[in-house]
């Protein structure tokens, strides 16, 4: 292994990836072929991101885990990718990139999966509910936890039960001697979008986690997204999180690369720079993953 090539980067994606249908039909297929991948990259989850990424250089890889399992078996999927990419890629470490609960899920792993603390340069969330969200309190409470039940004959949604304020502050307090005591760099982006531009299914999960948290993506408030600004070990060592806000405004799906359907018609769809204004916002969102990664491969290394 080369000590000089920049660490790969692992994208982390969240719970319920709404690509698992085209990701399952690139794997039973066996695409490898690069026009294949980067075909089936426009419709991943983190929408051409990879693609993008390796084209200015980088080592960018895609991680796979449960639909909607419960949180310590994301985790355990996670390590198992993770030790998978550092094998092909010949390297010693990674950064990740989690969104969502990709970024719990990284945590967890962290913390519970012995070694994989020393595996993992940096963690950079982008809209994760570190400190839970109160949509996932109101769904659980409304219905969510008896269909939950029903459902886990078939499918496993144990994954939205670890999302509530109280589980998320728990782990948070359990956590964190771990988390400042560990070699891991943690990033945090927290990103918010006003209500009449949100994906319409998102406006009345806005309206909730308004109403208790403020400003939100549609699915996590601001302050949750930022967590915390340092972790305190228990013999007092201070490591600082450090926070950023997304640099445009952005829902939850739009900070992957996904604009909305709804966006085309309130932009008047038959304008003839439609199609450039959409590039030119994934475009933007494809380059603050590469400002991501420019950074994290600054980072000094061991």
């Amino acid at each position: 292994m080369s000590s000089q090539r920049p660490y790969p980067i692992v994208l982390a994606h969240g719970i319920a990836r709404f690509d698992f249908v085209t990701q399952s039909l690139r794997q039973k297929l066996n695409l490898a072929l690069w026009d294949w991948n980067r075909a089936f990259d426009r419709l991943h989850y983190f929408r051409g991101i990879a693609s993008h990424l390796q084209a200015h250089g980088f080592e960018a890889y895609k991680s796979s885990v449960g639909f909607a399992d419960p949180l310590p078996v994301r985790a355990a999927q996670l390590a198992t990718e993770v030790e998978r990419i550092l094998v092909e890629s010949g390297h010693a470490k990674v950064h990740i990139i989690g969104h969502s609960m990709g970024g719990l899920d990284t945590r967890h792993m962290l913390v519970y999966v012995p070694g994989m603390a020393d595996k993992v340069a940096s963690l950079t969330s982008i809209g994760t509910p570190h400190n839970g969200t109160s949509f996932a309190n109101y769904g659980l409470l409304h219905g969510g936890e008896t269909a939950i039940e029903v459902a886990r004959e078939v499918v496993d949604f144990g994954g939205f039960e670890t999302l509530t304020l109280a589980e998320r502050q728990a782990f948070n307090e359990a956590a964190r001697h771990e988390e400042a005591s560990n070699p891991v760099v943690y990033r945090v982006y927290a990103s918010a979008q006003t209500r009449d531009k949100l994906f319409g299914p998102l406006q009345r999960p806005y309206d909730i986690i308004a109403a208790q948290e403020g400003d939100n993506d549609g699915l996590v408030s601001v302050q949750s997204q930022l967590w915390t600004s340092q972790l305190v070990a228990d013999d007092g060592t201070v490591k600082p999180v450090h926070q950023f806000r997304f640099p445009l405004p952005a829902d939850h799906l739009n900070e992957i690369g996904w604009w909305d359907v709804h966006e085309l018609c309130r932009a008047n769809w038959w304008r003839l720079n439609l199609l450039r204004e959409k590039r030119r916002f994934e475009t933007a969102v494809k380059n603050v993953y590469l400002t991501i990664a420019r950074d994290v491969t600054r980072l000094p290394t061991e």
